[in-house]
C-alpha cells in the first residue's frame, strides 16, 4: 500500500494506492501553502479510506523538478513519514508521474512545466499500448529546443503539466500534431506518483528515504546569485 505526495506546483495532492488500485486521492488548489495542508490531507485520506499509517507499506513523492519550495516540502514530508515507520521511500520524477497519470494509449506524451527564464522543465515519453518508454531525460531547455525535438516525435503529441498551455500556444504553428488534453488531465497528481513508484517497487528495489534528495535540474536563484558574487570577488 503506497502513500504518495505531490507538491511540485501550486496544487498539492495525496494518493493511496494498493496493488494498482487507487483507494483514494485528495487534491487541493486553494492557494494555501503545502506546509499548511499536506500532512492534514494525508491524515484525512487515510481515515476516510479506513486505513492507518501502520497499513502503509511504502511512501512515494514527486522529487522534482518543480517549485523549489514545493518539492522541498513534499520530500521532507515523505521522508519524515517513511522514517517514522521504517518504510521504503521512493523519489519519483515529477515529469514521469505526469506522463503516467495521463494514460495515453498511443502517441507521444510531453510533460512541461514553466521553468521561468524562457525555459521549460520537460521530458519526452512514447506511449504504445498504454505502456511508456522514456525518449529523453528530464531537462530544462527553451521552447525552441523542445520544438525541434518534437518535430521528430510520433503523433499525436499530448502536452501535460502547468506549462502545457504555454507550450501549445508557442509551438502549435511550428509543430504539427500537438494535443492539449482537458485541464483536469494535465495537472500534476499524486496518483501518477504512486503508479511510477509501484513499478519501482515491483523490481524489488526498496529505496531508503535517507539518501533521497530533491532533483531541481538547475540551481535556485539564491544559489546562482551566491555563485555570481563569488566570481565577482575572485576578479
Amino acid at each position: 500500500m503506497i502513500l504518495a505526495f505531490e507538491t511540485s506546483a501550486k496544487a498539492a495532492s495525496v494518493a493511496l494506492m494498493e496493488k494498482g488500485k487507487l483507494l483514494g486521492e485528495s487534491y487541493q488548489n486553494t492557494g494555501l501553502t503545502h506546509s499548511q495542508t499536506l500532512l492534514q490531507m494525508a491524515e484525512d485520506l487515510l481515515k476516510t479510506c479506513g486505513k492507518t499509517p501502520q497499513d502503509v507499506t511504502a511512501v512515494a513523492v514527486a522529487s522534482g523538478p518543480g517549485s523549489f519550495t514545493g518539492v522541498r516540502i513534499g520530500v521532507a514530508a515523505a521522508k519524515g513519514f517513511a522514517w517514522g515507520l521504517e518504510l521504503p521511500c521512493v523519489g519519483v520524477s515529477t515529469l514521469e508521474a505526469m506522463a503516467e497519470n495521463l494514460g495515453a494509449w498511443d502517441g507521444t506524451v510531453v510533460p512541461t512545466m514553466d521553468a521561468r527564464r524562457s525555459q521549460t522543465y520537460t521530458a519526452i515519453f512514447r506511449a504504445e499500448g498504454g505502456k511508456y518508454k522514456r525518449m529523453i531525460d528530464d531537462c530544462a531547455i527553451s521552447f525552441a529546443e523542445l520544438g525541434e525535438k518534437l518535430n521528430y516525435c510520433k503523433k499525436p503529441i499530448f502536452l501535460v503539466g502547468d506549462g502545457a498551455q504555454l507550450c501549445y500556444n508557442t509551438l502549435n504553428e511550428v509543430v504539427p500534431g500537438l494535443v492539449l488534453p482537458p485541464e483536469h488531465h494535465r495537472h500534476q497528481r499524486a496518483a501518477g506518483v504512486a503508479l511510477v513508484a509501484e513499478k519501482v517497487l515491483a523490481t524489488g528495489e526498496r529505496p531508503d528515504g535517507g539518501s533521497m534528495s530533491p532533483n531541481y535540474l538547475r540551481l535556485s536563484q539564491a544559489e546562482r546569485e551566491r555563485l555570481e558574487k563569488q566570481k565577482e570577488k575572485e576578479f
